[in-house]
């Protein structure tokens, strides 16, 4: 799940938001929230403006 939502930031090129994600990868929305949580705390995303975000190496 992580490794998709990656994938699908990278490829927007810009920051989203979680219910964008959810559309383009074809998940349920509180599943990618809670996929969104777990790789900010692990600093793989940051959140450049609220409720948006982004790949941390971008």
């Amino acid at each position: 799940m992580e490794e998709k939502i990656l994938e699908a930031m990278k490829r927007a090129e810009k920051p989203l938001r979680s219910g964008e994600i959810a559309e383009m990868i074809g998940e349920e929305g509180n599943t990618v929230s809670k996929a969104i949580a777990r790789l900010k705390k692990e600093g793989k995303i940051t959140s450049p403006k609220r409720c948006y975000y982004a790949p941390a190496d971008v």
